[in-house]
């Protein structure tokens, strides 16, 4: 029989690993009986509301041991937009409509909401040179993710099928995977992203729990006419019916100039989590199929998630062409990549007719100046 007690010890910890190892059905009973402490007229309100501290003067820490960390690149949109900049007549490889892209990124600089942004150095080629130099990256961008908490994890050599993924993502957060472009454009051949993306990775406040999210799960977008359908072991019928997500995203810059001016944040984009190309579950169940174990706590990223059109691009490499056709902003200044003083902000929301909405909390990052080199 499953009781609270069980949950509460796991989650008594200084983080939620063992909580996010329990199985569903404990968070479940814990979350349930935290309803009803809190509910209007519970008979132990009064007492409990002791226990609770304003959110604005808390410190957020990571919520977990983050034992791996996953980037993965399943935004077409973004893929394509991105493609199409270097590779105008093949924008998407052979590959990408068949196997879900991704890379294993670096736990260790994965950081909560409002840790600095430093500014990265490394290897980059200048326009027209030949030899590269060392120096702090000019093109620093950001990347609009969801990122994926891992609960119950697997043994090495077994696969997770399809059709058992859902039971082993604990929950979501937002996720700015910080790009440098221009030292990725120099290095990513032929073995993929590495200084470019291992500087900082930062995450918003807390894990909005799958049990939270299950009023504002939907359907898969059906995939374009004339795409392959995904190979046997990454389809379920009841995936595609309720494997995306309902969940609102936006991206905002504010600027020292604008912040010193009063001026509010910018928007730059606005779109869904549901643009995605592949389901969460078809992820985790492509990432542990050649036998790979993940663990409870472990991160994945969707990658960038942007629409089909312009209103939801979510990268300034998206943004600006490339950084040929710079963002005009209310200051007067303008911005191809990021400038020392900006401060990026992503926030999403989950939103469904006849459910309250839940938050995700700010996603921040505030630029700051490379370390002299």
């Amino acid at each position: 029989m499953v009781t609270v007690r069980d949950a509460v010890n796991a989650a008594a910890d200084r983080t939620l690993n063992a909580l996010l190892a329990c199985p569903s059905s404990e968070r479940r009973v814990l979350r349930r009986r935290l309803s009803e402490l809190l509910k209007v007229g519970a008979p132990d309100r009064a007492e409990v509301e002791t226990w609770l501290y304003p959110a604005p003067g808390c410190a957020m820490h990571l919520p977990a041991r983050i034992g791996d960390y996953t980037d993965f690149y399943a935004g077409i949109h973004h893929a394509r937009n991105v493609g199409a900049l270097f590779r105008p007549d093949n924008a998407l490889l052979p590959n990408y409509k068949y196997v879900p892209i991704g890379y294993h990124g670096r736990s260790s600089s994965v950081r909560p909401s409002g840790t600095p942004v430093r500014r990265p150095s490394g290897q980059r080629l200048p326009p027209g040179a030949d030899t590269p130099v060392f120096g702090a990256s000019q093109r620093l961008d950001i990347e609009l993710e969801l990122g994926v908490w891992i609960g119950q994890g697997n043994d090495l050599g077994e696969p997770i099928p399809i059709t058992s993924a859902d039971p082993h993502i604990a929950g979501l957060c937002l996720l700015n995977d910080w790009s440098a472009r221009d030292l990725q454009a120099w290095e990513y051949q032929p073995l993929g992203p590495f200084l470019a993306k291992n500087f900082l990775t930062t995450v918003s406040p807390w894990v909005v729990t799958a049990e939270a999210l299950a009023p504002f799960r939907t359907s898969q977008p059906a995939r374009p006419a004339g795409d392959p359908p995904p190979l046997p072991y990454l389809w379920s019928e009841s995936d595609q019916a309720c494997g995306a997500y309902a969940i609102d995203l936006e991206v905002q810059i504010s600027t020292e100039a604008m912040r010193r001016d009063s001026l509010p944040p910018h928007r730059l984009a606005v779109g869904s989590a549901a643009n995605l190309y592949w389901t969460l579950a078809q992820l985790v169940t492509h990432h542990a199929s050649g036998g790979c174990n993940l663990n409870p706590g472990d991160l994945l990223g969707t990658g960038t998630i942007s629409t089909p059109d312009d209103t939801g691009l979510g990268s300034f490499l998206e943004l600006t062409q490339g950084g040929q056709q710079p963002i005009a902003l209310p200051s007067g200044e303008t911005r191809a990549f990021l400038q020392d003083g900006d401060a990026i902000t992503l926030t999403g929301r989950a939103v469904a007719n006849g459910y309250v909405s839940i938050g995700f909390g700010e996603c921040l990052g505030l630029i700051t100046s490379a370390l002299a080199s």
